[in-house]
Formats: C-alpha cells, sequence, structure tokens
C-alpha cells in the first residue's frame, strides 16, 4: 500500500488526503526508509546535488501577537529584545551574500515601529538592501494588508513567508491568539497576485492529529506556494506551552519527505532553527533543498524556534553549513542558479 502511494506519487498522479494520512501515518523503520529513499530520489532527479543557502537577518523581536507558542510573545516581559538599524541589516546582507549564501530572509515580529507610517520601516529596509547588496531577498514580516503587497514587491523583495502552523481552524485560533485564520490564509493569495513567490509552513506538534498534519500538506501544496515547510515545534521559556511536550524530528522528517514527493518542482527548507547544525543530514536525508537559518555569529542575532542554538559558536555559520554539505556529497547552489530558478517559478505568479 505505501509502496503503491509513492509510486502514484513518483508518476505524478495526483494523491488524496486519505492517501497523505496514509504516508504520514507511517511507524515502520523498512516503509519510512524507502519514503526518504524516494524523496532523495525525486529532489536529486529535479534539483540535482544543488542545495540553495539562505541566511537568516532577524532585524526586530519586537511583536504586537501574543502567540501562545512563541518566545517573543508580546507579553513575555522578562527578555531582551532588539530592533537593527537599516545600516547594520545591509551589513549583515552583504556579508551573506559575499559568503556566497542565495537569499537574506529578513525576518521581524509584528513590530509597530516598523509598521508606522504605511510601512515605512519595513519598505526602507527591503529597498536598501535590494539598492545596496543586490542579494535575493524574502521578505517574513507578519501579516500585512492587501494593498501593501505590490509596494513590498516593488521595494524589492522576491518571495513572502507567512507560516499558517496549521489548516486545523478551531488550533489555529488557540495558537495566534486574536489574529484571523483567513487573512493569514489569504496572506500567500495576496503576495503571489503582487508578483511575490509565496512561502507556507506548518509546525509539528502544537496539538494536531495525524489527519490535520496530512490537510495542511495539501492545503500549501494547493495553495501553490512554491517553497513549503515543516517545523517541530520547541517549547519556549515564558510561553503558555513551555511545558508542553516536545516531539523528536521523526514526524517532521516525514512530513519534508511526503512533500518532498508529491510536489517534486517546490523548494523545501531544512532549518537550523529546530535542532540545529545536528538537524541538517537528516533532513537533506528526508528531500530539503534549501538550508535556512543559516545566522552568523558575533552579530548578536536570534533566532526563532531556538533563540540562541548553534549561533554564538559558530555551527550555523556559513562556512560550517557549506562543510557538511560536502561531507554529505552535495554542493552549494551558485546564486546564479538561484535566480535562474526564481525567474522560472515566477513566469507562474501575477505582475510578474
Amino acid at each position: 500500500m505505501i509502496s503503491d502511494i509513492i509510486a502514484k506519487a513518483e508518476n505524478g498522479s495526483e494523491v488524496s488526503v486519505d492517501e497523505v494520512f496514509e504516508l504520514m501515518s507511517i511507524t515502520d523503520a523498512s516503509e519510512m526508509e524507502e519514503l526518504f529513499s524516494a524523496a532523495r530520489r525525486v529532489r536529486d532527479r529535479n534539483f540535482g546535488k544543488k542545495i540553495f543557502t539562505y541566511g537568516f537577518v532577524y532585524f526586530s523581536t519586537y511583536c504586537k501577537n501574543n502567540c501562545s507558542f512563541c518566545y517573543y510573545r508580546c507579553s513575555n516581559n522578562n527578555i531582551g529584545r532588539y530592533r537593527k538599524s537599516v545600516e547594520e541589516i545591509v551589513q549583515l546582507a552583504g556579508s551573506l551574500k559575499d559568503a556566497g549564501i542565495n537569499l537574506a530572509d529578513l525576518t521581524m515580529g509584528e513590530d509597530p515601529k516598523m509598521y508606522a507610517d504605511g510601512y515605512k520601516g519595513l519598505l526602507d529596509i527591503i529597498s536598501s538592501v535590494r539598492d545596496e547588496v543586490g542579494i535575493s531577498i524574502m521578505a517574513s514580516p507578519g501579516a500585512l494588508p492587501r494593498e501593501m503587497f505590490p509596494k513590498v514587491r516593488e521595494a524589492g523583495a522576491d518571495w513572502y513567508a507567512c507560516y499558517q502552523e496549521t489548516y486545523n481552524r478551531p488550533l489555529f485560533e488557540s495558537l495566534r491568539l486574536d489574529q484571523s485564520f483567513d487573512d493569514r490564509r489569504n496572506q500567500k493569495v495576496w503576495a503571489r497576485e503582487a508578483g511575490l513567490l509565496a512561502e507556507d509552513g506548518m509546525m509539528i506538534g502544537l496539538g494536531e492529529d495525524v489527519r490535520d498534519r496530512a490537510e495542511t500538506i495539501v492545503t500549501m501544496g494547493s495553495l501553490g506556494c512554491e517553497q513549503i515547510r515543516a517545523m517541530t515545534f520547541v517549547p519556549q521559556e515564558g510561553t503558555p506551552m513551555q511545558d508542553h511536550t516536545p516531539y523528536d524530528s521523526t514526524e517532521e522528517l516525514k512530513a519534508i519527505a511526503v512533500m518532498r514527493i508529491l510536489y517534486p518542482d517546490r523548494l523545501i527548507p531544512c532549518s537550523l532553527d529546530v535542532e540545529g547544525i545536528a538537524g541538517l543530514k537528516t533532513r537533506i536525508a528526508a528531500g530539503a533543498n534549501v538550508i535556512t537559518s543559516i545566522v552568523p555569529p558575533n552579530q548578536n542575532l536570534a533566532g526563532v524556534a531556538q533563540h540562541e542554538l548553534d549561533i554564538e559558536n559558530g555551527n550555523r555559520s556559513v562556512d560550517h553549513v557549506f562543510e557538511m554539505l560536502d561531507e554529505m556529497g552535495y554542493r552549494h547552489a551558485e546564486s546564479s542558479e538561484y535566480v535562474s530558478f526564481l525567474n522560472s517559478r515566477r513566469a507562474g505568479v501575477g505582475g510578474a
């Protein structure tokens, strides 16, 4: 049965939610390796041995939201927060480009200061990185009004990222307090209408069941997002979920593999923000083709899922990640290869 579903997906036939549920329910070790092997085969057939790399610039840790799972929720008062200046952000993005990283992920909480005056702070940051650095840009600023997406594109962003976390509506509402499920879902639609490529993401271990995971994978794919991801929830100190029992990475690895065989031409990240460098090999072996959350040390930058993990020891640095890829028989993609991929996908979004 599992072999039949995998073969069906590899042949390009439509796979139902029930069949995705079957794949996500695998517990047998041999079936799991069959799934991962198929995912590697599909990934290598579509992308070869090149792996794209993203640098992470979390430039403001202030946020007006009070998400149940997030370390930077507005009511978590006893933590250090920061805002980087435009000059600091440009310098960081420039160092990533010089090191061979393909994209700068400009990430922030929903910071009222950055949203003021028609989102001037956010737009100035994006346009400054575009004009002064020239690296590909992902904007990850939280939920925006529909009319802002063309402005974000005009400022120079290539991507817009906004994770739904789950497409189980009641669960979403218990996690993202006082936020609109439909508005957040539509962020991806509005981004693509404006000519931006879109990323969606699910979190595993927040209280969802296997059926929820299957439905979320299918929904993310049906929205047309060019990049989709899964990340394991890491309980955060100072939040209502700080004592939540964490999952290991197995369910995330299955999700990466299932997404790969269902959506062979999409970008599927391996995030260093969950298990740090220790989780790199297993996620690449599950079919990921992007390494995200590469963070240079000694720059006073934070991660999201793990705000300190492997940053200051240099394990999430460019050099260390590139060395690991070489050891695994893969290579980091040249920025020209990444731009070629972006151009090939832009034909599918509005306003391109």
